[in-house]
């Protein structure tokens, strides 16, 4: 039996153990922590809120149970409350048709535009784009400027008449009212603080995102693999040895390190060198300069 298998037979406890922990902190940062340090309440809560993210993820890739519907009422509470959980969930799994990485229309996760449609933007905005696609920009406006545009095309999905999007967004109001009763009558917080560390959560998140995926004519090699193993790396769930998650979508988050070094050399060859050693060297080459450019460089791609 491989050990794939057996963990798919077995209890997922450090899942469960990353659920508690997250909930925890999180009540820690929004109840106990204000009445001794608004900057500690202020920590705790943004990383439980990145982390939160990140299980959402490792939830609808089917973890941490055999059912579905029990994984997804394990992150109900929408402690992320600009990305409902449902939207999340369908979208991401949409970005998983690896032929369609990086396509402007197709990917929803895709950070590149159209090059016709990049010509017609008027000024002001190339240069936001711009200044998204350095890794300062993508964590400092990324997440309002991610935020507007999915907001817009859901709002055109929805008037479209696209039932699914709209239910989406429907089961996130019970899921937001949880938490803002929370907030309301439990915790200590202030309301102008947790919405900062709302955001400072998104922005940690940008940070995995930011090279994630790029332009490549084959789909294999677009997919990045970070070898960092700190702290950001625990928070992402090892999402970072990207290019193992797309290979193997249904692994369980702490095996990746692990798929990705009985494999090394045959992962690398598939993804093309696409490799950063930790986390440390991408803030270093890219803090203020762009990766790559906001029009795909080589669209159309054939999908291969």
């Amino acid at each position: 039996m491989t050990k794939t298998r057996l963990h798919a037979a077995s209890v997922e406890w450090p899942t469960w153990g990353l659920l508690g922990l997250c909930y925890g902190v999180w009540a820690l940062g929004t109840v106990w922590l204000p009445g001794y340090s608004y900057v500690m309440a202020f920590i705790a809560t943004v990383l439980a809120t990145a982390l939160y993210s990140s299980l959402s993820h490792e939830v609808l890739h089917g973890h941490p149970t055999r059912w579905q519907w029990l994984n997804d009422a394990l992150v109900f509470p929408a402690l992320c409350p600009p990305i409902p959980y449902v939207r999340f969930k369908d979208t991401h799994l949409a970005h998983h048709r690896d032929q369609l990485l990086t396509d402007p229309y197709d990917d929803p996760e895709s950070n590149y535009l159209d090059p016709a449609h990049w010509v017609r933007l008027p000024v002001a905005l190339k240069v936001i784009y711009r200044l998204n696609n350095t890794l300062l920009g993508r964590m400092v406006i990324g997440p309002i400027l991610g935020q507007i545009t999915f907001m817009v095309s859901d709002a055109r999905a929805i008037w479209a008449g696209d039932r699914r999007v709209a239910f989406g967004w429907a089961l996130h109001i019970p899921a937001v009212a949880l938490v803002m009763w929370w907030m309301l009558s439990v915790a200590n917080m202030p309301i102008w603080l947790w919405a900062l560390s709302v955001y400072a959560g998104l922005a940690i998140l940008k940070i995995r995102t930011y090279l994630e995926h790029r332009a490549h004519a084959s789909h294999r090699a677009r997919s990045v693999v970070i070898e960092d193993r700190g702290l950001l790396s625990l928070l992402f769930l090892n999402n970072n040895f990207h290019a193992v998650h797309h290979a193997h979508p249904k692994l369980p988050w702490y095996d990746l390190p692990h798929s990705f070094a009985a494999r090394r050399e045959a992962v690398l060859a598939r993804n093309d060198g696409y490799y950063y050693r930790n986390y440390t060297q991408i803030f270093r080459r890219y803090f203020l300069r762009a990766k790559d450019p906001v029009p795909h460089p080589l669209w159309p791609f054939a999908k291969k």
